[in-house]
């Protein structure tokens, strides 16, 4: 089927309660640019701030950006959005993407948290372990070899991501997929959990959850997962899991936007046309 003009028009937003939303959106207009070269289809990107739910509802695809993942939870409560960013991720399931806190955020379990102290989205079955590196090792970078990158044509490409962690959560447990709540989780002292949130019956038939998959990790350190289930799936030496992704959403530890490198923001793009061809022409 050829692309129609409702193929064409795609519109991304930013959440933009805390945080680095507006280096996100400079980078997803270079980004834009890029992908303009080496497609074949002309598209109308539009890339947008999001602050409440009539703005995310116009949105094909979301980042939630780096920042305090406890304040954009405090924000997005108040401001009465937590409710549709879960529908978004977790009940039509929309493309989105995480970094840093929007990771912490999208994650289905996150510890070194108090319950009640902050409110999780969900969309990622893993828990994430927040502030892994310390307060000692606040900001650091590293050069990751990131495998999903290989077919962007982007002309820096064979270069590895020069990456920026800030205070930087990593996925320390990678859990069972599951339709419901990760009960398991539940009974982990300082650790709080998502709400269950039932897929969306169109959206099942075109979707499959699946098993998380791990698209990154950080060389040279220890590995951070220690269930025997989940290393035994791993090379010991693959160092901490930074980059994961499952259906439609998408995390990372570290800030892609700090960088000013596009290639992780031009490879999204591609995903979000690609879930847009899907749901708008099943």
């Amino acid at each position: 089927m050829g692309s129609t003009e409702r193929d064409v028009n795609i519109t991304v937003g930013v959440l933009a309660l805390q945080g680095a939303f507006n280096e996100h959106v400079q980078l997803l207009r270079h980004a834009a640019r890029i992908l303009a070269t080496k497609d074949t289809t002309e598209r109308d990107w539009t890339f947008k701030e999001v602050r409440t739910e009539q703005e995310l509802l116009s949105c094909d695809g979301l980042i939630i950006p780096g920042g305090e993942s406890t304040a954009i939870s405090l924000v997005a409560q108040r401001s009465n959005m937590l409710e549709p960013l879960r529908d978004f991720v977790k009940v039509t399931r929309k493309p989105t993407w995480g970094t840093c806190a929007g990771l912490i955020l999208l994650a289905e379990s996150a510890n070194r948290t108090k319950k009640g102290g902050q409110e999780l989205i969900g969309g990622l079955d893993v828990r994430v372990n927040r502030n892994h590196f310390g307060r000692q090792i606040e900001s650091f970078e590293a050069d990751l070899d990131l495998p999903f990158l290989k077919d962007n044509h982007a002309s820096t490409q064979q270069s590895p991501f020069r990456a920026i962690f800030i205070r930087a959560p990593i996925v320390e447990k990678l859990l069972p997929t599951v339709s419901g709540i990760q009960e398991d989780e539940a009974t982990v002292d300082d650790t709080v959990i998502a709400p269950s949130r039932p897929i969306d019956e169109s959206v099942a038939k075109t979707i499959n959850l699946g098993d998380v998959e791990i698209m990154g990790t950080l060389p040279g350190r220890t590995a951070a997962i220690r269930d025997d289930d989940t290393t035994g799936r791993l090379d010991v030496e693959a160092g901490d899991i930074i980059a994961v992704r499952q259906a439609n959403v998408f995390g990372t530890s570290f800030h892609p936007e700090l960088t000013g490198d596009p290639r992780i923001h031009v490879w999204w793009l591609e995903q979000v046309v690609k879930a847009v061809s899907q749901r708008r022409n099943p």
